[in-house]
């Protein structure tokens, strides 16, 4: 009993750990486009470079070890881009926001034509923040689904070998921590709340110790190589989706071109640090 409370304990800790990462909210600066175009590149980086490096890797490895190589190559990639066709489908069923029906605010010296140059800005700000809004919790979204089953391994290092968790568990929240940002920024940045923002980070992470849980009650009985590596590989697929889908092109909208190209470069760097740190 002790070995399952530590390990519980050490998977929480490196969950919520994107809170930590969700505090830049509380520094950023509303009306710097800059700023936030450099973040969305960032966000961008953190989660292609996991994807690409880390997370299709292992899925890779899982799938090989069961499979065999070349087959489990070939599960991998189809893994990978179902998860890709799966965001796409979800990103088309879920409404945009925009709703014909919901009263709209005008400013008090316009009588909401919806043609004068006042309604296009006041429209046109709606649209940002409603992209940006979507564009967070998708972000979030992406990021629970990878803590998900993340959760469960560092739940099971955990319980079969402490000493060895411990490292791991250090590594996986110090680089949980670009993730709380890349979650909090767009969030903040269309709501102007940073406790929305911490809210949804906080969330995200939290998806790790709810893994470790449904792991322990469910899923540990009937995992295996295949069902983890399938995971991995849709959850890589996902967050890339994400990134060239929603992240890349709002990074662009809102600043100069080569501002989201060095907020994604800086991103990668990050990430890639916070892998190497533990190897």
């Amino acid at each position: 009993m002790g070995n399952i409370m530590f390990a519980f304990m050490l998977t929480l800790f490196a969950g919520l750990s994107t809170g930590v990462g969700s505090l830049i909210a509380f520094f950023a600066k509303k009306t710097n486009k800059k700023f936030l175009s450099i973040s969305l590149g960032f966000s961008a980086g953190v989660m292609i470079y996991v994807s690409m490096i880390e997370i299709f890797v292992k899925a890779q490895d899982a799938l090989s070890s069961e499979l065999g190589e070349k087959l489990g190559t070939v599960w991998t990639v189809v893994a990978f881009f179902g998860g890709m066709f799966l965001i796409a489908l979800i990103d088309k069923v879920i409404p945009s926001g925009e709703n014909p029906h919901e009263p709209r605010n005008v400013i008090a010296d316009c009588e909401g034509c919806g043609d004068c140059e006042i309604c296009v800005k006041e429209q046109k700000a709606k649209r940002e923040k409603e992209q940006l809004m979507r564009t967070g919790v998708f972000t979030a979204l992406a990021i629970a689904i990878h803590n998900f089953p993340e959760g469960m391994a560092t739940f099971v290092s955990a319980f079969q070998d402490p000493s060895i968790a411990i490292p791991i568990v250090a590594a996986i929240a110090i680089h949980n921590i670009p993730e709380g940002i890349a979650v909090s920024v767009p969030i903040y940045q269309a709501t102007g709340s940073k406790r929305r923002a911490f809210i949804y980070s906080f969330l995200s992470g939290f998806a790790e110790p709810v893994g470790a849980l449904i792991g322990w009650l469910v899923l540990i009985p009937i995992m295996s190589d295949m069902v983890y590596g399938i995971i991995f590989a849709g959850v890589a697929g996902i967050m890339v989706f994400i990134s060239i889908d929603e992240l890349l092109p709002a990074a662009r909208e809102y600043g100069e071109h080569h501002l989201s190209v060095y907020g994604m470069i800086a991103g990668m760097m990050v990430m890639a640090a916070s892998l190497l740190l533990f190897m």
